[in-house]
């Protein structure tokens, strides 16, 4: 299962990388992105609904979320209007060819910068840093990743946390799941023993639901970026999206973002 899973992750890689630099379609490597959406008067960000707090649907299906505000920050400094933003769901595993292909100018899904991800997308400088963690019940005897040989562990199909078990722990039983909604109910429901990814994400699992509990020990750097299909096209997309995180960190909006959704 865990050779299989991370050998479909690969193999989307290749699939998009393939698609991107080889059949490159004409309207995506010359048209400016920048221009467009100035002159369409909307960003079409691709944002994860499936994680809360960063995005999800409030109940009056409004999409709501750290990445959200995020998103509404930049159509603000872009376009002069946080609610000059169309949102469209993304997962894991399709959010690279979501921007690659250019369904969506951008993508807010809390994405970690990697050099394998960079040779195929693009992305802004990072906006705020996760790392990987585990979650277990709240009476496991699990205490780190030392104690995960021969146990089962759930990752979201697509996520760095995929490919980090690998090294981090060899001998654990890999589950992916399509969301992590249903990895989470997997660990309530006993199929699966912890569930890891970034701490940013499972720290709300923990702090809504004390029969689950996040574990201290943080295992790895995910510097979170926004990302952009690759090519000139989009230069002057990132130049301005890097403009406009500087200045969300320079007037401590990232750090009220983080107090308001992470309670950090």
């Amino acid at each position: 299962m865990k050779k299989l899973a991370i050998t479909l992750s690969v193999l989307f890689l290749g699939l998009v990388a393939i698609y991107f630099f080889l059949l490159k379609p004409e309207k995506y490597v010359e048209a400016d992105l920048y221009d467009e959406i100035l002159e369409r008067g909307t960003l079409k960000v691709g944002i994860n609904t499936d994680s809360k707090p960063f995005g999800f649907f409030d109940e009056n299906w409004e999409v709501k979320g750290y990445d959200a505000d995020l998103a509404r920050y930049i159509a603000q400094y872009i376009l002069k209007s946080p609610n000059a933003v169309e949102f469209y769901p993304v997962t894991p595993a399709n959010r690279m060819l979501k921007v690659s292909t250019g369904d969506v100018d951008m993508v807010i899904a809390t994405m970690t910068i990697t050099p394998q991800r960079r040779e195929i997308i693009d992305f802004s400088v990072p906006y705020d840093l996760a790392g990987q963690a585990l979650l277990v019940r709240s009476n496991s005897r699990i205490t780190s990743i030392a104690d995960l040989a021969g146990q089962n562990v759930g990752v979201v199909f697509g996520t760095t946390a995929e490919k980090n078990m690998l090294s981090l722990a060899p001998s654990a039983n890999i589950i992916g799941f399509r969301n992590y909604r249903t990895a989470y109910t997997a660990l309530k429901d006993g199929k699966i023993d912890a569930l890891t990814s970034d701490d940013t994400i499972l720290s709300r699992f923990a702090y809504e639901d004390k029969s689950v509990r996040l574990l201290p020990k943080r295992y790895t750097k995910e510097p979170y970026g926004i990302a952009l299909r690759k090519g000139k096209g989009t230069k002057r997309l990132k130049e301005n999206i890097d403009f406009a995180i500087k200045d969300m960190q320079r007037k401590n909006v990232i750090l009220r973002l983080r107090r308001k959704w992470l309670k950090l």
